[in-house]
């Protein structure tokens, strides 16, 4: 028997009590499964004959809460550890600038780092970060262990239910941290508060601030700019994830034999998952950063109220006095720099090249690669690489750390 036969095996049938054999009875199986309480079975199979097959035994299945807090826990420090990371990676991928400011990574993080500082440059927009990212993950591991539970006990196969798990625990989780993400990714943008280093079409005092001015002058559906692009972002990125991550560690486990593979295992497991589906899934990434970031989202009807609200990302606070006098036959005409869709390695774009002014995610993808190619969908992938790599070991590995004490805790408590 195959190894993946014997693990759906493990998880699609299951002994009741009605049916256990009784006190020794010889068992003729080398597989002996404990008694399923209300649908869960937390206990461990035994296996007689001591080989490997120890390991393929369903994973323990730690309370709800549990997985909650040290999701939410876990989650949150990955997020904050890696925030100017970020950063970095939304300087790269948002620019509107041509030739593009910021570059390589390393170029990117000193610059941004001597011109605007470390709390308002590097880590500017932290504070919506923070407040989608505790919520937005506790909601993500509540539904993807319900969810995985659910199907593994359905007979479903482990990796399809590690792979729906994700994208059912992202959706879920989506309602919470877009605005956040969308308000993040603009002061990420705009740097420290009237920046004389990057014009980024953005101009907020602070998050409050961000967030009075998107509801006032672009509406309250503004905060969800770019959800379906996080969406396709998300989704796949989750589910890929967890399922590299899954299978993984079910390989690191039967190599070393044993449950416990060591934190240095632990670490590269959840490191080269998030960091794969951090890759794959950069385009999507792309694609969200410029719409949630992109100046005349929507083109509004001449002469409407919505004609305001595209010249208004740069409040009156930010004039320019020391600028040329313009050309311009209609200097008093209001202009909006849009999101530049040129790479660093092209030419300018000739007169009507298109611009990434639409909320299809589809539409924005090919658009982009018609000016910049197959390396425009993959601005910004190194920062992605490396931010998605820690923030999922240190994410997963304190998951799995916190359980632990969780679970220590809980039999201290029992016993007292």
């Amino acid at each position: 028997m195959s190894l993946t036969s014997r693990v759906f095996g493990l998880f699609s049938t299951a002994a009741s009590d009605s049916t256990a054999p009784p006190a020794g009875d010889s068992h003729t199986s080398t597989w002996t499964q404990s008694t399923l309480i209300g649908g869960i079975d937390d206990s461990h199979h035994s296996v007689r004959n001591g080989d490997l097959a120890l390991l393929e035994d369903e994973e323990p299945r730690p309370p709800y809460l549990h997985a909650m807090l040290a999701g939410g826990t876990g989650g949150t420090c990955g997020d904050m550890l890696m925030h100017s990371l970020d950063t970095v990676k939304t300087r790269q991928q948002g620019d509107p600038t041509f030739p593009p400011k910021y570059t390589s990574m390393g170029q990117s993080y000193s610059t941004i780092y001597r011109q605007e500082g470390f709390s308002r440059g590097l880590y500017g927009g932290v504070t919506p970060a923070l407040l989608g990212s505790f919520p937005g993950t506790v909601i993500f591991f509540g539904v993807y262990e319900y969810t995985k539970r659910l199907m593994i006990d359905s007979g479903i196969n482990p990796s399809i239910a590690y792979l729906s798990g994700g994208f059912f625990a992202d959706l879920a989780a989506s309602i919470v941290y877009v605005p956040s993400e969308v308000l993040k990714t603009r002061l990420q943008l705009q740097g420290r508060y009237n920046n004389p280093h990057f014009n980024s079409g953005y101009n907020y005092r602070n998050m409050r601030d961000g967030f009075r001015q998107i509801v006032r002058m672009e509406g309250f559906s503004a905060l969800f700019h770019g959800y379906k692009a996080t969406i396709f972002r998300d989704l796949p990125f989750s589910a890929l994830q967890f399922a590299f991550y899954e299978k993984e560690q079910s390989m690191a486990k039967h190599w070393v034999g044993k449950r416990d593979i060591g934190l240095g295992l632990e670490i590269l497991t959840a490191a080269t998952a998030g960091g794969m589906a951090g890759v794959i899934t950069c385009p999507m990434d792309v694609v969200k950063t410029r719409i949630q970031t992109q100046q005349n989202h929507l083109e509004p009807p001449s002469g409407s109220s919505g004609a305001k609200h595209c010249v208004e990302h740069v409040p009156k606070e930010s004039p320019r006095p020391h600028a040329p006098a313009s050309s311009h036959p209609h200097p008093s005409r209001p202009h909006s720099r849009p999101i530049s869709t040129s790479g660093a390695n092209t030419s300018i774009p000739p007169p009507g090249t298109p611009r990434l002014d639409t909320s299809s995610v589809f539409t924005g993808l090919k658009m982009i690669y018609r000016t910049e190619g197959i390396a425009g969908w993959f601005r910004g992938v190194g920062p992605r690489g490396v931010w998605t790599s820690i923030q999922s070991g240190t994410m997963l590995v304190m998951y799995q750390y916190l359980l632990k004490q969780l679970e220590a805790y809980q039999v201290l408590e029992e016993c007292l």
